[in-house]
């Protein structure tokens, strides 16, 4: 195993669990998102404001075949990256995609004063969040070589995914 990619819908907790498993094991954590925003010079809501979601997606899809060349690294995915096959491929093989189920209930409480996410900046933030899981889980599913209940705390869910892949420092 070379890299451990998190997936799985947003407010799962990806980046705060692979900060945890970052620590804990000595490796590098990295946020796609945030890389992509490195790369661009933009945050990800310009990107998708200006490219459009093709463009975003282009972008991550690069992002993905550059950090799979990496080792070594903690790579938190974004919220869509693993419900693309190319992504994906990117990434089979040689990395372990570790999904972390968390119910929609309890994301939904999680994200409840979420101001950032532009998919819930708007009135029917349930409905498409519902409909938006709904139709990712399946795909996430596919993705994952290794699935980790996510609901307890991030630090408990780090070690989980630290036990079940056997990382070690």
């Amino acid at each position: 195993m070379n890299n451990v990619i998190l997936c799985g819908f947003m407010g799962c907790g990806k980046s705060t669990v692979g900060k945890n498993i970052a620590r804990k094991t000595g490796r590098r954590f990295v946020d796609m998102d945030r890389y992509i925003e490195r790369q661009a010079g933009m945050p990800v809501a310009q990107i998708f404001e200006q490219f459009g979601e093709e463009g975003f997606r282009d972008r991550e899809h690069e992002a993905c075949k550059e950090l799979a060349s990496l080792s070594n690294l903690i790579i938190a995915s974004g919220g869509g990256a693993l419900t693309y096959e190319r992504n994906v491929a990117a990434f089979k093989g040689k990395d372990k995609i570790v999904l972390l189920d968390v119910p929609l209930h309890v994301i939904r409480y999680r994200l409840r004063n979420d101001t950032v996410r532009p998919l819930l900046q708007r009135p029917d933030k349930d409905k498409v969040m519902r409909e938006l899981y709904e139709k990712r889980l399946p795909q996430y599913l596919a993705a994952a070589d290794e699935v980790v209940k996510g609901e307890s705390s991030p630090m408990r869910t780090a070690f989980s995914v630290i036990d079940r892949l056997g990382l070690k420092k």
